[in-house]
This record gives structure tokens, sequence and C-alpha cells, in this order.
């Protein structure tokens, strides 16, 4: 894994906080995104299915608990969320958060729900398409969504590494992270993790794929 260390991978999933967090989803994943276009919609679950295959975990037409359990809104501005019926049952606090968001100029936000073991139970992805996110090709800003939500990434994961890079002309994701996203869905491993020398055990199951 090029340029990667068990203390690079262990900032990957080292919060603002300095906590180590470390989670992958338990369960299929069960995908619906709202306010895009139906040719956005394909390209938006196809970097979805993508990364899931990439990960060797699965997805499913229906969640039985919860029908879908990756939700993704895009939207032009924060105050649209408040209109969403029962949004605010599905993120607690959400009108706090709009006004946060709002005051940082944020254009994304992630929220996470987990399993009594502390695996990935659902996501709720909010893009606001500000000029910013509007200049990136739909496929690009499919993957880049995809590709946060598998894992329980920190905080401060790709403010200086971006996780895509560009190869003729298409964007891709880093080999490094496809390799780390593999490795983290290997069922010797478990689905959360606290303690940084987990990111040693990644490592140690990147290096094996490699060498096999």
């Amino acid at each position: 894994m090029t340029d990667m260390t068990p203390q690079t991978v262990a900032a990957l999933f080292t919060r603002s906080d300095g906590q180590y967090l470390f989670a992958r989803w338990g369960r299929p994943i069960v995908p619906v995104v709202f306010g895009v276009s139906d040719a956005t919609l394909a390209t938006v679950k196809g970097a979805i299915e993508a990364v899931v295959a990439l990960a060797g975990h699965r997805m499913a037409e229906t969640d039985p608990e919860q029908g879908a359990n990756l939700m993704m809104f895009f939207f032009r501005n924060w105050d649209e969320l408040l209109a969403v019926p029962d949004l605010d049952r599905l993120v607690p606090g959400l009108g706090p958060l709009v006004a946060r968001l709002q005051a940082e100029d944020a254009n994304q936000y992630r929220v996470f729900r987990f399993e009594a073991d502390g695996a990935i139970r659902a996501a709720v992805v909010f893009v606001r398409m500000d000029a910013e996110m509007s200049a990136v090709p739909a496929a690009d800003l499919a993957l880049l969504q995809a590709v946060q939500t598998v894992l329980l990434w920190s905080d401060a994961a790709f403010i200086d590494n971006a996780p895509l890079v560009r190869a003729h002309g298409a964007a891709m994701l880093r080999p490094d992270l496809a390799a780390l996203i593999r490795a983290a869905y290997d069922p010797v491993l478990p689905a959360m993790a606290r303690d940084s020398s987990h990111a040693l055990r990644l490592m140690a199951r990147v290096g094996m794929a490699e060498g096999g």
C-alpha cells in the first residue's frame, strides 16, 4: 500500500478529538437518493454498487427493518431539509444541525447510526450543491460520496488528501484506499474498533492481499 504506514492508516480513523473509531457496515446496503435526475440517480447507485463490490460487501432491495438504510439528499440550500417530512425523526436535532451547517457554509455532512455491536446500521448523507459541488462531474461526486460512506472515516480523513485521483481523464479511487477498504471488510476483522492497534491488523490484511 504505497505511501501508507500504520500511522497514516490510524490517522484515517482518528477523529479530531483524538479518539480512534473504526466501523463498517454490518447489514446489506439499501440506498435511496433524493433530489437528482433519473440519469444522475443511476450514476449514484452505480458508484455505490461499485464501492460495495470492491469491499466484498452486499446490497439488497430492501432492509426488513428500515426499508432503506442509506439515504442521500442532494439540494441547493440547507433550509430545504427542514421541509422534508419526518426527517427530524430520522436525524434528531435537525434544526440546530442545519443552523450550524449554514453558519459553517458546509456543503456536505453525514450522519451514521449503529448496531448494538458498533457496526454501521444506517447513514444519511447531505450534499449541498453549491458552486464547488456543482463544478464536480456527477460520476466523481457519486464515487466520492460512496467512498466516504462505506466506512466510518475520521472527520479529518480527507482534508489534506482527497480519496480520488484522476487517470486518463476519469476519476478513480486511490489504489491504496481501495486496498484498505477491501481489507476493512475482511470477516476476520471486527465490524467496529476503538483501539488504534486495529490499524496494524488492517495493514496486515492489506499485506496478505497484496502478497496473495
